[in-house]
Order: structure tokens, then sequence, then C-alpha cells
């Protein structure tokens, strides 16, 4: 295992890239004509698909790394760019294109059920936290390390749950220029985790680098 100040690094990694608080527009959007209690249940199975996603790829996204024959510091380095890429987006208070592009946004629109997709997948748990969550399981091994990310993760999806719940509350005391701040003080972090990502994973590839 990890010390805990490592997981709750993680944990903030994660909470950066998913930032709850920034789909929050989007949920409210994509669910205005939508009943009290149809809002309720979309906001329980956007949680919930969340917490399937990140838990089928905590314990099985190292299979597909081994099946495509990649190295975990080359999916560090791609990883961490893919990572910083959505950093810089959420600097300038923007939906990265790499979660969700325009055509994907007009169609979900459409959609009766906007909840597994494009909210849970890829809106939240998108590629940046699906490559955080399997660089993390590679960190340690264990049964303990595994459910420490585990936990994380459930957490994560509680901290969803609740923003999409007050979500109303939320878009009616906190401006877009509030949710703006938020989103680049969470992009500044993020960039940073990125940048660390991709400096441990040349290192591995270029050991003269260490």
């Amino acid at each position: 295992m990890l010390d805990y100040a490592e997981y709750i690094k993680i944990f903030i990694g994660l909470l950066a890239i998913v930032n709850p608080l920034g789909v929050v527009p989007i949920f409210i959007s994509m669910t205005a004509t939508d009943s009290n209690n149809q809002r309720r249940k979309t906001a329980n199975s956007v949680a919930v698909g969340v917490l399937v996603i990140l838990i089928i790829v905590l314990f099985f996204g190292e299979l597909v790394l081994q099946f495509f024959g990649i190295s975990i510091d080359s999916f560090r380095v791609g990883g961490g760019i893919l990572v910083l890429l959505m950093a810089i987006s959420m600097l300038h208070a923007k939906t990265s294109q790499l979660q969700q592009t325009d055509e994907e946004a007009n169609e979900s629109i459409q959609m009766e059920s906007v909840a597994i997709v494009p909210l849970a997948m890829p809106l939240l748990a998108g590629p940046g936290a699906i490559s955080t969550v399997i660089l993390a399981v590679h960190k340690s091994e264990g049964l303990a390390h595994h459910g420490m990310i585990g936990l994380g993760v459930v957490l994560l999806s509680l901290i969803i749950w609740g923003a999409l719940r007050l979500s109303p509350f939320i878009a009616s005391h906190i401006s877009a220029t509030g949710i703006n701040i938020f989103t680049r003080i969470m992009g500044l972090i993020l960039a940073a985790i990125a940048v660390e990502f991709i400096a441990n994973g040349m290192k591995g590839l270029f050991p003269a680098l260490a």
C-alpha cells in the first residue's frame, strides 16, 4: 500500500478530472424538460454508471493494456498528455473535445435518457478518469491498494450524486463565473498531475533521464 497522502492525491486528481460541479449546467440543460422525480432518477443513474465504469477499469484495465501489448510507461506518457490537454481546456473554462464533440452533444439532447451516455461516459468517466485509475493501480500492488482506490471511486460517485441532486440549488446560488473559476482551479491542479505522469513515464522509457 501507499501512504494515505498518496491516496488523497489520487482522489484529488480524479476529482479534478471528473469536475462534478462543471457538469451541473450540462445536466440541467439535458434534463430541463424532466420532472423532479425523473431528474432524481437520472442523477442516481449517472452516479451508479460512473461507479460501475471506474470499478471495471480498476480491476480489468491492466488486462486491456496487456492485451494490446502496451507498457505502463508508454501509457503514463500517453495518459499524461491526454490529461494535460484536458487541463488546458479546463484552464480556458471549456468542455474538452476529448470528452465530447459538438456533434455528440447535439445528438445526446435528442435522447430519451442521457444518464449513461453522455453524462456518465464520456463527460464524467471519460478517457482522463480512466487513464488516472489505471495509472493509480500500477503505483502499488495488493488487495488493500485496490480497495483504497475503490473507496476513492465510491466517494467520487457520492460527490457526483450529491452535486447532481443539488444541481438546481447550485445553479441558482453559483454564477457561471463561479463555476468557471472552480473549473480553472481544478485545471491547474490537473496540469501539475499530468506533468508528473509524463515525467514518470519518460523516466521509465528512458532510464538515463532518471
